[in-house]
C-alpha cells in the first residue's frame, strides 16, 4: 500500500494529462486532491503540514508565475516594436532551413539562457521565437522543451550541483570532479541531443520526408553536439563546474554560426523554408544588433547580478519575499528573491527594449493587459501542480515514523535494483524532476539516497550522483509546471497532454544513453 501511496504523485498526472488528455488544471486538480487525501488517511499527515505545504506550493507558483509573466511581456513587447520580425529576418538571412535554426535558437540559444537562469527560463523565452520563424505552435513547444536538458545539469552558474549536492558535501573539489563525469558521460549522450531535436521536429512537423533528409543533416548536428560536449569537457577539467554551462554554449554557438556561414557540413538541400514575412512591419529600418539587444540586456543582467558578489547580494536582500517557517514548520518554506528571479529581469529588460526601440509608452498597458491573461490561465494549473509536489516532498513529517514519500520510493528501488543501479540512476533523478518540477531540487531530493546506495553495494558514488544530475537534467522535459509554462506562451493551454507524449520518448532515451555510458566509459 506504502508503495502504491508514494507512487500516485508519478502516476497521477501520467494517467490524467496523457493517458486521458485532460488539460492540466483540470488534470492536476484531480491529482492534488487523490494525493492530499491519501496523503491524510494513509500517509497519516497532519492538516497543519498538509495546509503549510499548500501555501509553499501557492508561494512557489506565484514565483513561477513571475518568471512566465516576464517571458511573456518580453514577447509582446518585442513583437510591438517589430524586433521579433528583424531577428527572423536575421535568421533567415543566415539560414532558412528550419533543423538548423531549431538547433541554433531552441538548442543553443536556449542553453546561454539556461547558462545564466536556469528555472524553466529558457523553454518560455525561446518557444515564442520559434513560433514567430513559423514553427507550429506544439513543434516550438516540444523542441525547446527537449533542447532545455543536457545544459540543465549545470544550470544557472552551476546550481544543479553546488545546490543539489549541498547537503553531500559543499567541497568545490568534489564539485569539480562530478562536473567531469557528466562532462566525460556527456561525449555519449550529449552528442546525440541535437539529433534528436532535430529528428523529433522532422518526424513531428515534417511531411513526405525522405531517408535524404535524415541522414543529410547528421554530420552537422553530431559535429554540434560533439563541440559542445568538448567544451564543456574542457571547461569542467580547468575552470570547474560553475563555468561549463556559459562557455560551452556560448563557444559552440560561434562554430555553428561558422559552419553555417562557409557551408562546413550543413545539407545543401533545404529542409522547409522558414517564414519570410514579406508584410510591412512597423520599424523595419531597425538594425539586427538593435532587435537583439533586449536579451543582450538579460544575458548582461543575469551573469552581473549571479557572478559580481556585491551586486548579487543587493538583489538576493533588497526585496525579500521569502515564506519561512510555514504554519511553524521550520523546515517548509519558500524563497522567492524579487530582484534576483529571473522573470524580474525579463521585466526589465522589456522596458529597456521599449526605449532601445524607441517604442511609444501604451506598449507597457498593452503587453501587460496581454501577459496578464495569458499567465490567469497557467496559474490555475500550477497552484495544484506546486500543492502536489510540496505534499510529496514533505511527506516525511507524519504521525505515523513513516519516511517521505521520495525516500521510501527510493529505497524500495535500491534494495531490488542495486545490480543494475548504474541503469536506473538517471531515472530516479527523472523521476524527481518530474515530480517537483526543478532539476535542483531533484537533486537535493535523492542525491542522499542515491550516494547512501552507492556506498552500501560497492558502486563509485560520483558516477552514481553524475547520474542522478543528468537524470534530474534529462526530467526537465516533462516536468508538469516546464510543460504548462511553455504551453501558455505558445498560446496550447489545455494540452499539456500532447507536449508531454512528445518528450517522454526523448527523456527516457536521454536517461538511457546515459547509463550506458556510465556502463562504457567506468
Amino acid at each position: 500500500m506504502n508503495l502504491l501511496i508514494s507512487f500516485l504523485p508519478i502516476l497521477l498526472p501520467f494517467i490524467f494529462l496523457v493517458l486521458m488528455r485532460m488539460p492540466a488544471k483540470r488534470g492536476m486538480a484531480l491529482a492534488f486532491i487523490m494525493v492530499f487525501l491519501a496523503a491524510f488517511f494513509l500517509w497519516d499527515m497532519d492538516w497543519n503540514v498538509l495546509f503549510a505545504s499548500i501555501l509553499q506550493g501557492l508561494h512557489k507558483a506565484f514565483g513561477i508565475l513571475i518568471i512566465l509573466f516576464g517571458a511573456i511581456f518580453m514577447m509582446y513587447t518585442l513583437k510591438q516594436s517589430g524586433a521579433i520580425d528583424r531577428i527572423n529576418k536575421g535568421f533567415n538571412t543566415l539560414t532558412t532551413d528550419m533543423r538548423i535554426q531549431a538547433i541554433l535558437i531552441a538548442y543553443l540559444f536556449g542553453a546561454i539562457i539556461e547558462g545564466v537562469s536556469g528555472f524553466g527560463t529558457p523553454a518560455v523565452v525561446v518557444a515564442p521565437l520559434l513560433v514567430a520563424l513559423g514553427f507550429n505552435p506544439i513543434s516550438a513547444a516540444v523542441l525547446s522543451l527537449i533542447s532545455d536538458s543536457v545544459p540543465v545539469s549545470f544550470g544557472a552558474v552551476g546550481t544543479p550541483i553546488q545546490v543539489g549536492l549541498g547537503n553531500i558535501t559543499s567541497s568545490t573539489e568534489f564539485f569539480n570532479q562530478i562536473a567531469v563525469y557528466i562532462t566525460s558521460m556527456e561525449f555519449l549522450a550529449g552528442v546525440f541531443m541535437p539529433t534528436i531535436v532535430v529528428y523529433v521536429l522532422m518526424l513531428f512537423f515534417g511531411k513526405n520526408n525522405t531517408k535524404r533528409d535524415y541522414l543529410e543533416i547528421l554530420p552537422w548536428t553530431l559535429s554540434i553536439g560533439l563541440v559542445y560536449s568538448l567544451m564543456s569537457y574542457l571547461t569542467a577539467i580547468t575552470l570547474g563546474y560553475e563555468f561549463v554551462s556559459i562557455i560551452g554554449p556560448v563557444a559552440t554557438l560561434i562554430l555553428a554560426t561558422l559552419s553555417i556561414r562557409f557551408h562546413i557540413l550543413t545539407p545543401k538541400n533545404m529542409w522547409h523554408k522558414a517564414k519570410v514575412e514579406t508584410e510591412e512591419i512597423k520599424h523595419s529600418d531597425m538594425s539586427l544588433i538593435r532587435a537583439w539587444a533586449p536579451y543582450g540586456v538579460v544575458i548582461l543582467l543575469l551573469i552581473l547580478s549571479r557572478t559580481i558578489i556585491p551586486i548579487k547580494e543587493f538583489f538576493l536582500t533588497f526585496i525579500d519575499l521569502s515564506y519561512r517557517d510555514i504554519l511553524g514548520f521550520d523546515t517548509i518554506d519558500s524563497s522567492l528573491q524579487l530582484l534576483y528571479s529571473p522573470g524580474f529581469i525579463l521585466i526589465l529588460s522589456a522596458l529597456a527594449a521599449i526605449l532601445i526601440h524607441r517604442s511609444k509608452a501604451k506598449t507597457i498597458w498593452t503587453s501587460t493587459k496581454s501577459s496578464l491573461n495569458t499567465v490567469k490561465g497557467a496559474a490555475l494549473a500550477l497552484i495544484p501542480t506546486l500543492a502536489l509536489v510540496q505534499i510529496f516532498s514533505n511527506s516525511g513529517i507524519n504521525g505515523s515514523d513513516l519516511v517521505s514519500m521520495p525516500v521510501y520510493l527510493a529505497t524500495f528501488l535500491g534494495e531490488r535494483l542495486n545490480g543494475v543501479w548504474v541503469m536506473i540512476a538517471p531515472f530516479v533523478g527523472e523521476l524527481g524532476s518530474f515530480i517537483t518540477g526543478s532539476a535542483t531540487v531533484s537533486t537535493l531530493t535523492f542525491s542522499p539516497i542515491q550516494h547512501q546506495i552507492a556506498l552500501s553495494y560497492d558502486l563509485n558514488p560520483g558516477l552514481i550522483l553524475g547520474l542522478q544530475v543528468m537524470g534530474g537534467a534529462a526530467g526537465n522535459m516533462i516536468c508538469v509546471h516546464n510543460v504548462v509554462s511553455v504551453s501558455t506562451v505558445v498560446k496550447l493551454e489545455g494540452q499539456e497532454g500532447m507536449i508531454i507524449k512528445k518528450t517522454v520518448g526523448p527523456a527516457l532515451l536521454y536517461g538511457l544513453l546515459a547509463g550506458l555510458a556510465a556502463i562504457i566509459l567506468f
